[in-house]
């Protein structure tokens, strides 16, 4: 690259992205030198925007720009399943499944020593605040309106511990525990799936 200190500048903060390297960094650097003037503009009011309007949301800790998100907000989900995600954007992927009509708590990440990050450093807290306060009285019997909590977690060693934890902290709330299944992808060829995948396939088979 050229010794200009500006343009290293902006390949610097932007190979800082995730999945972007110094070559992608560099393609976006120069991209951005070639577009017209006023998208750098609009490029930094958009970022300047977001940084403004976007919060999380206190309830469920996605990111929203309303008081609540618009699924905390949503009179037509379910109260009685919580699906736990590691990050707001695992949300999104599982919207667009249209299989679950309930609730979600994003714990922003997971437990990871290597990394220094502990059960305090995550919304675990909440998590368990909240299933706490879902408890109810009625008629002098103690109810909960939280069924089922949903791991939506990644299959590594990180959500594996993360959802260890988890259960044992919420094993005394009596409610029911789960995780999203993990094993051979639909329309996958059995030869090209890793050790790991089929042991989990055979985990989590199904009976026909």
């Amino acid at each position: 690259m050229l010794n200009i200190p500006a343009l290293e500048k902006l390949v610097h903060e932007l190979a800082r992205l995730p999945g972007i390297g110094p070559k992608t960094a560099q393609r976006l650097a120069y991209y951005i030198l070639r577009s017209p003037a006023d998208y750098s503009q609009r490029l930094g009011e958009a970022l300047e925007r977001v940084r403004q309007e976007v919060h999380t949301c206190p309830v469920c800790f996605n990111y929203t720009d309303r008081v609540i998100c618009k699924f905390c907000e949503d009179t037509h989900r379910s109260d009685e399943i919580l699906c736990v995600a590691e990050e707001p954007s695992d949300i999104v992927r599982i919207e667009a499944s249209g299989a679950f009509r309930g609730r979600y708590h994003v714990l922003h990440g997971t437990i990871s020593p290597l990394d220094g990050v502990g059960p305090a450093d995550l919304k675990i807290k909440e998590l368990l605040q909240r299933v706490l306060q879902s408890f109810e009285s009625e008629d002098t019997k103690p109810t909960i309106r939280i069924k089922e909590i949903i791991m939506a977690l990644d299959a590594d060693l990180e959500g594996d511990t993360t959802i260890l934890y988890l259960a044992k902290q919420l094993a005394h709330t009596g409610v029911k525990i789960s995780r999203i299944a993990h094993g051979v992808p639909i329309g996958s060829d059995i030869d090209y799936i890793d050790d790991r995948t089929m042991n989990k396939a055979l985990e989590n088979r199904i009976e026909l």
